[in-house]
This record gives C-alpha cells, structure tokens and sequence, in this order.
C-alpha cells in the first residue's frame, strides 16, 4: 500500500494514537482529514497539523456519521484510506456493585464496533472508485486476551476484529480496497490513564508501526507486547489471560 498521496480520514483524531497517526500522514504527503466530537480540542489539533482539514463528527450519532459521508463525497472525492480510530472505554470491576455494566458496554460497543461498521459501509461506494484504497481498524491487544478491568471494552474490540477479519475477506474478492487491522498495546494516551497509561508505550510508536504496516502489506500489524502476548494466546490462551491480569 502506498502511504504518500492519498487522502486520509481520522476519526478520533485530535488526541492521542489518531493525532500521531496524523501527523505522520501529514509529514509524509497526504491530504489529511481528522475528527472529533469536541470541537475547540479538534480545532487545536489541526492548527499543529499541515495539510490536514478538521471536521467536527461524533461517529456513535447516525446523523453525524450521515453528513460526514455527504461532506466526504462532495469535498474529498479522492478519499481512498479510512483509519476507524475513534474510540470509548471504561475502567472498573465486574463485581462492583450498581457499576451499570450493560450501560458502559452500550457505550463502548456502539462507538467501538456498530459506529464503525456503519461508517466503512457508507464510505465503501467512494473507496471502491479509487484505484488503491484501504481501510484501517484501530483494534487492541485485548482483542486477543481481556483485560479483567476493560471487559466490555474487551468484547467489542474482539468484535471489531471478527469484523475487520470478515471484511478484509470479503472485499479481497472483487476489489481493490485492503483492509488492515492495527493492534497496539497499552500506549500513554490521556484515553487509558485510567488503566495505568503512563507505563503504556508512545502513540508516536503505534503511528510508525502503521505506516511500516502498511508499506509492507502487514494486514495485521501487532505493535510492541501484542506481538508476545499473541504467541502465548497461540500456545496456551489461559496462561495469556494471567499474563495480560498480572497473574491474577
């Protein structure tokens, strides 16, 4: 996959692993569009940005997602890469009580998971014009293997990647769209600092390892410790589940 020249949609991306990613899109030659719900945060994100346009999108919301697509269509009809990052998590126990779990996982699965399905297949008709195309889904190591304290936030990563596997399938068929899965760890984001970010690794080093990716044609690409913690998974899936809750 080419990575200069293409136009590229962000979603999530005024902070964190999507502002890296970003960034480096933008260094390296490419039209760049980023969004995000709040709109001051998405506007000074874009002023540290070159070539990159900010679009104020909450993707969890229909009628957002829908006039998305309509100002992509008419504005950036060269739109050829869709990097799903837009993301929502929750830190806590399954045991705690009035913890509303169902409410967190209602959360997390609609913007994690259902939003991106909607969004990829209402961009599929202007990514299947263009003569290399590519859509990214900002997966997770707890794909593989739960995190006790992100267990629904868990599931709909395992979702997503069940998703990202059946569509890069599917679409290899009769197009020329490829899809890729990115998959880092913990990385230091003000996202996860509720989970202990600050020993997580640099959003900087998720943005490379994509852009390597997808020079390489490496459909999944397995950032840092996800790499190891995917090999024990294949090995013996209940000693990565103690490695991933500290051997709790």
């Amino acid at each position: 996959m080419k990575t200069q020249h293409n136009t590229v949609l962000i979603t999530g991306g005024s902070a964190g692993i999507g502002f890296e990613i970003a960034k480096l899109f933008a260094q390296n030659g490419n039209q760049v569009i980023i969004t995000g719900r709040n709109a001051e945060r998405l506007q000074e994100a874009a002023t540290q940005l070159e070539n990159t346009t900010a679009i104020v999108s909450d993707i969890s919301k229909p009628d957002d997602v829908n006039q998305l697509v309509e100002r992509l269509q008419k504005e950036f009809p060269t739109l050829n890469v869709v990097i799903n990052n837009a993301g929502r998590a929750f830190a806590y126990s399954l045991s705690a009580d009035g913890i509303n779990a169902a409410g967190k996982a209602t959360e997390e699965i609609t913007t994690n998971y259902l939003s991106v399905v909607s969004l990829t297949e209402k961009l599929l008709p202007l990514l299947k014009r263009q003569n290399e195309a590519a859509v990214v889904n900002v997966s997770s190591i707890v794909a593989f293997v739960p995190g006790s304290r992100t267990s629904t936030y868990s599931a709909s990563k395992a979702a997503l990647h069940s998703y990202t596997q059946a569509l890069r399938y599917t679409l290899a068929a009769d197009t020329a769209i490829k899809v890729f899965e990115l998959m880092p760890p913990l990385v230091n984001t003000d996202f996860s600092q509720e989970i202990g970010g600050i020993n997580g690794i640099s959003p900087v080093v998720v943005a490379e390892a994509l852009l390597e990716g997808l020079q390489q044609d490496t459909y999944e690409i397995h950032v840092g410790n996800t790499a190891n913690l995917y090999k024990l998974f294949l090995s013996s899936p209940e000693e990565a589940l103690l490695a991933m809750n500290n051997g709790r």
